[in-house]
């Protein structure tokens, strides 16, 4: 018997729960839902006695033999009334803590585990950051930075980042590759972060050679030099050779540092998510916004599945040489590629200095089209240019390495970004403007006369062929003025900007005097006249123009139809003010919003006169039948007005809370 009450129980408290949700209209999370309800049937039994008892009814056995109406009807007011008190309940919870902002209850049961190990590294982040001083600006008291502390709280961010991890370095290395989000001092502080870490023993190495082979080293490999070539945080690369012959590449992924980098991206995550909402500098930066495309970001550098196809994708575009992959070899945390023979650019000083002026100049003029075609015609470019991941070859030949960051553009950005090119080697300010405006997003609020001036100033005074790294300033100035104008400016844009600062200094270099907007411009010349050259324009007005045509046939007929119904007066416009579903599901909850508080008011006032009433039949000794529907109606009213309310407040957000 106790197993059959228990279980009618919980039948009978789910039974509430779904009443309070259908009542409620919104899909409140079912834990809350369950322990109110336990509240509600367990405070039932007092509220049924206390009307009873205030009603002036006996209770004792047999009562209500007699007169069996009011022991019916008084129990199911009360029970009703202690019904409302829960959905009251409800609503407060949805007000102050909405479904979703809790985890969800199978989460705070199996992964404390996690949360415990996730609590212990905040811990350490937020001990490092205090440590270097910024614990002010991660609790939002210091709004602002004061411009004479910028350079202090840049070196502080530095050393705060790089002594938190990989994950974080990393943030920040993206952070060095935004001057449009963050002052230049930053920029400058954060680029010193370097990712370089000691080897890890080659035993450990080895192990995970074979675990992403899944097969012994020997089976593939000749010999695996156990020395690394190079050793970052997450990565190191070896020497190998196949059982072939062929001179190859190992790039393996550390053992542990997936799940490592998983937890960091995780607490940048949420780091970012609190100062986005508690502090006025990191609202104003998209913190939150910049940390989840970062872990985008971050996720796919992982993969090296991505870099593979990045490697083919770019392979395909020709001019620079990129190493073969070998995908047969190869898995989501091992890339084996061809060895490549060559200097980086950062270790080729001797080797440059046997170069005459011409040479170098000529071999980063290369470079420079090289990387403007894989942006303006190709749409696939090299994002990481730095001068570690590009190799002079023995034969003066240029190649490219590191392929874990690579940006892709859209037809319509790369077309923008021809045509910017061919405005600034024609000396075209309006051109030039236009073209930003269609390449960028475009503000609300826009001068474009000013901006075309700006930008015609900018031409102008690096037109005269100022030589040398001055030059570059051009480049250095243009993206100021852009955000000076409120222009935003999308990550892949961002990503091409990004490449062409890294490659300013990679050039530099190669051939110190190199005018950099002079190479530019040639190299903006060819690629322009080969990006919107006459075969390519002409085929792609051909392909317009075929889309058109059945348009443009019935256009004369059109216009005679509209000219005939202006001359005789039957010319009507219709419009259709909420044709679009979204205009229409506004002005539709509007109306519902309104109409349930009007009848919830009306309830309520009817309730009110009701309960009031001096006069009618007595439904108990001490109970009106007017009260009696009075208090019916003062319930119903109740109910619309927090069904209303409820909808007000609550918020599309998923989970269970």
């Amino acid at each position: 018997m106790a197993f059959i009450a228990v279980l009618l129980y919980l039948v009978l408290v789910l039974m509430s729960g779904g009443l309070a949700r259908r009542v409620l209209g919104v899909p409140i999370g079912w834990p809350r839902v369950v322990v109110v309800g336990f509240a509600v049937l367990a405070s039932a039994y007092g509220a049924v006695y206390a009307v009873l008892a205030s009603s002036g009814l006996e209770l004792s056995p047999g009562a209500a033999e007699a007169d069996p109406l009011p022991y019916l009807v008084l129990p199911l007011l009360a029970m009703a009334w202690t019904f409302l008190g829960g959905l009251v309940v409800l609503v407060l919870l949805e007000i102050f803590l909405p479904t979703g902002t809790l985890p969800p209850v199978r989460a705070l049961l199996t992964g404390w585990r996690a949360r415990a190990r996730r609590a212990r590294r905040y811990a350490q982040i937020t001990a490092i950051a205090a440590k270097h001083g910024l614990g002010a600006h991660l609790r939002g008291r210091r709004r602002t930075a004061p411009v004479q502390g910028m350079a202090k709280t840049a070196r502080s961010l530095t050393a705060a980042l790089n002594e938190a991890g990989v994950a974080f370095i990393k943030f920040g290395q993206m952070l060095s590759s935004r001057p449009d989000l963050v002052p230049d001092v930053f920029v400058r502080e954060l680029s010193r972060l370097q990712t370089a870490a000691d080897p890890e023993p080659w035993p450990r190495i080895e192990a995970a050679i074979e675990e992403a082979l899944g097969r012994p080293l020997g089976e593939v490999f000749a010999s695996v030099d156990p020395e690394p070539l190079a050793a970052a945080s997450v990565a190191q690369v070896h020497a190998a050779e196949l059982l072939g012959g062929e001179r190859v590449v190992v790039k393996v992924q550390r053992p542990g540092a997936q799940r490592q980098v998983e937890a960091d991206v995780d607490i940048l995550l949420r780091l970012g998510r609190r100062l986005d909402r508690g502090t006025a500098w990191g609202a104003a930066l998209g913190v939150r916004r910049l940390a989840e495309g970062f872990a985008d970001s971050l996720e796919e550098e992982l993969d090296y599945t991505v870099e593979l196809d990045n490697m083919r994708a770019i392979a395909g575009a020709g001019g620079i040489r990129v190493p073969e992959p070998h995908p047969e070899h190869s898995s989501r945390t091992l890339l084996v590629m061809e060895r490549i023979d060559g200097v980086p650019v950062g270790d080729a000083a001797d080797l440059l200095a046997g170069f005459t002026a011409e040479e170098r100049r000529e071999l980063a003029e290369r470079l420079v089209g090289e990387v403007l075609r894989q942006i303006t015609v190709t749409g696939v470019f090299h994002a990481d240019l730095h001068m570690g991941n590009i190799l002079i070859g023995p034969d003066r030949g240029l190649a490219m390495l590191d392929f874990g960051s690579v940006g892709r553009l859209d037809g319509g950005s790369r077309t923008s970004l021809g045509l910017l090119l061919m405005a600034i080697e024609r000396d075209d300010s309006t051109a030039a403007a236009d073209a930003l405006i269609d390449l960028l997003d475009r503000p609300e609020e826009l001068d474009e006369r000013r901006l075309e001036r700006e930008v015609g100033q900018l031409m102008v005074r690096f037109s005269g062929g100022l030589g040398g790294r001055g030059s570059a300033d051009m480049f250095a100035r243009l993206l100021p003025l852009i955000l000076g104008h409120g222009f935003s400016v999308p990550p892949q844009i961002a990503a091409a900007f990004r490449a062409l600062a890294a490659l300013e200094g990679t050039l530099a270099a190669i051939s110190p005097d190199l005018d950099l907007v002079e190479a530019a411009r040639r190299q903006g010349r060819l690629l322009a006249d080969e990006a919107l050259g006459g075969t390519d324009v002409r085929a792609a007005l051909e392909r317009r123009l075929a889309a058109m045509l059945p348009a443009l046939e019935r256009l004369p007929r059109r216009l005679d139809k509209i000219t005939q119904d202006l001359e005789q007066g039957r010319f009507t416009v219709a419009i259709r003010p909420f044709a679009d579903r979204r205009d229409r599901g506004f002005v539709t909850g509007l109306i519902r919003q309104t109409v349930l508080a009007l009848l919830a008011a009306t309830a309520v006032l009817g309730a009110i006169l009701l309960i009031t009433a001096d006069t009618g039949p007595m439904v108990a000794p001490a109970l009106p039948l007017y009260a009696f529907f009075g208090y019916t109606l003062l319930f119903v009213g109740f109910v619309l007005a927090l069904r209303s309310l409820v909808l007000v407040f609550q918020t599309d957000r998923p989970g269970d809370g």
